[in-house]
């Protein structure tokens, strides 16, 4: 073999096999460094999401803390509701209790004054007994002597002692009569007086204390001018939207609302405090913010009216019915909250019918309502009785229930012995000291009464008296009534109070017609 041609292939294939083996070192220098710098961001990766892993299990426990010390609050406070529920039944509880252990100690005694009776009327039988028995041993004696003496026959003689006789007994049984009357009148009048007595001392209300101006306090003095306005705008405006009096004067942080209404002063004042809480007053956010008022109200009454019935233990009564019994809430008469004298009246009325043994709960009923009218008077045509009648036929109450309130002025003769009760409980309410203020109810009528003339005339869309009745401020419809027409209708409606109210001093009469233009960009 050459040599020349050997050792050239031996070089080329050991260059090849150093090559090869120096890629091969390379490759796996180069795979050593990927596989650390992959282990490395495996590492990293993996920190990563141990971190982020620990952050959510973090979160997830404060989210569940959160959530369960939300479910502890929420049933914390259903614990709180359930408890306060428990209570006000348990109460119920006790007040029902104690009724019947005081019906159970009177039926004691109404027993043992029975068995007293009983015996004194074994005592009466057996008396009679003898007196008979001696009747009849004079008889004989009589009939023996009569023979003797006037030779009359047996029969006659028995006549005659036998009309004598009749005449004792009568005389006697007359006498027994009128003491037995006498003594029944002085235990009833005694038993009348306890009962009324007790249910005056169980109900034992408060005295009635109303008034017709209310105070909104102010946080700072300058809050006067904004509620003011510009020109007296924002002002005009709330005595415009709320028909209540707006006096601002040196008193320091307040301003007085007067209104002979206590429904509009509640209104004005709800009204104000939010302005004065939002920082913006003008005339119309005053608008906005008057019917969001008005709206809320008379959420309010229907809660009172459902709450003054639940307390009654009266659960089945319309919804209108609750409506106009909570605004009596807003409604005096004689200076007396009509809603307290309501409930008064049902309370003293029921404690009586309970004593009496008659049907309690309709006369509860029929107290509770029985100056439902009231609450409707001033919108509709007649007397608060015959409205609430009306009204309450309509509301599906029983004939029951109508009847016994509908004779509590007694303008009709009493229908039933509950109906009595009702009136009796009305007059108790109505007459106990300090319940009623004669001098307000007459100036409340009066300012009604002058609101009542300037809504008869066509035109007048509101009317309000203002000043304790010194102003009367009337806005009329711009459509239906001219600028001319409103200077004649001030004129028409001064004469007419001049003809019809008697006032003190004078009565300043302002017609407002204003015309507004109202559109809306889109």
């Amino acid at each position: 073999m050459d040599t020349t041609i050997f050792w050239p292939a031996i070089a080329a294939f050991v260059t090849t096999a150093t090559v090869f083996a120096i890629w091969v070192a390379t490759r796996k220098r180069t795979a050593a460094h990927t596989i650390g710098r992959a282990q490395e961001e495996a590492s990293r990766l993996i920190r990563d999401a141990e971190r982020n892993a620990e952050t959510l299990r973090k979160e997830a426990e404060l989210a569940a803390k959160e959530r369960a010390q939300a479910l502890l609050q929420d049933s914390e406070q259903q614990t709180r509701e359930r408890r306060q529920e428990l209570e006000s039944i348990e109460r119920q509880l006790d007040r029902k209790t104690q009724e019947l252990t005081e019906h159970d100690r009177e039926a004691k005694q109404i027993d043992v004054t029975l068995r007293e009776r009983e015996r004194q009327a074994a005592e009466r039988e057996r008396s009679l007994g003898e007196e008979m028995r001696r009747y009849e041993e004079l008889t004989r004696e009589q009939q023996q002597a009569l023979q003797r003496v006037s030779g009359l026959t047996a029969d006659a003689a028995k006549e005659l002692v036998i009309k004598q006789i009749e005449q004792d007994a009568r005389r006697d049984a007359a006498n027994l009569v009128k003491r037995l009357e006498a003594e029944a009148r002085e235990t009833a009048a005694e038993k009348a007086k306890q009962i009324i007595t007790q249910a005056i001392q169980r109900s034992a209300p408060e005295h009635a204390i109303e008034t017709t101006v209310s105070v909104v306090d102010l946080p700072s003095d300058d809050l006067k001018g904004r509620i003011i306005g510009r020109e007296g705008r924002n002002i005009r405006a709330l005595e415009q939207a709320t028909g209540v009096e707006l006096i601002v004067d040196d008193t320091p942080g307040a301003v007085i609302l007067s209104s002979f209404d206590p429904f509009r002063r509640e209104i004005a004042k709800q009204a104000i405090e939010r302005l004065v809480a939002d920082g913006r007053i003008h005339p119309a956010r005053i608008e906005e913010v008057v019917e969001r008022v008005k709206t809320e109200l008379d959420e309010l009454v229907l809660k009172e009216g459902e709450a003054a019935a639940f307390e009654l233990g009266l659960f089945d009564m319309h919804t209108d019915i609750h409506k106009l019994m909570g605004r009596l809430k807003f409604r005096t008469s004689y200076g007396q909250n009509v809603l307290n004298h309501s409930k008064e009246v049902a309370y003293l009325a029921g404690i009586m019918a309970k004593e009496l043994g008659l049907d309690a709960h309709t006369t509860i009923r029929a107290a509770f309502v029985h100056d439902i009218g009231k609450a409707i008077d001033r919108n509709l045509q007649g007397t608060h009785l015959t409205l609430g009648i009306d009204f309450l036929r309509q509301h599906g109450e029983s004939e029951a229930v109508i009847d016994a309130m509908a004779a509590h002025h007694m303008d009709i003769d009493w229908p039933s012995l509950e109906s009595m009760l009702v009136q009796a409980a009305d007059a108790i309410s109505a007459a106990r000291p300090g319940a009623r203020r004669d001098i307000l109810a007459s100036y409340i009528k009066r300012l009604e009464k002058l609101e009542g003339i300037a809504d008869s005339f066509k035109g007048v869309s509101k009317a309000f008296a203002l000043q304790a009745g010194r102003e009367i401020r009337i806005m009329v419809e711009s459509e239906t009534i001219s600028d001319e027409e409103a200077v004649w209708l001030s004129k028409d409606i001064a004469k007419r109070i001049e003809n019809e109210l008697q006032y003190p001093g004078q009565i300043k009469v302002t017609v407002i017609r204003e015309t507004r233009a109202v559109d809306y960009a889109r």
